[in-house]
């Protein structure tokens, strides 16, 4: 397969979306990770989600 003349266009294109891709699969798992610890601290000062609640008033 030939991309001709812009072949180094094509290519620096798909890794540029490549990377940018991975970039944002690394920032959600980063702010996953924050936030199930952020709601780990809050549980144990006794925060409890609504959802939580097993009381229906």
């Amino acid at each position: 397969m030939s991309l001709g003349p812009y072949a180094n266009f094509i290519a620096t294109s798909y890794l540029v979306v490549l990377v940018v891709v991975v970039l944002l699969i690394a920032w959600i798992v980063i702010d996953y990770r924050g936030q199930k610890r952020r709601l780990s601290e809050l549980e144990s000062e006794g925060v409890v989600r609504r959802s939580g609640r097993r009381d229906k008033t």
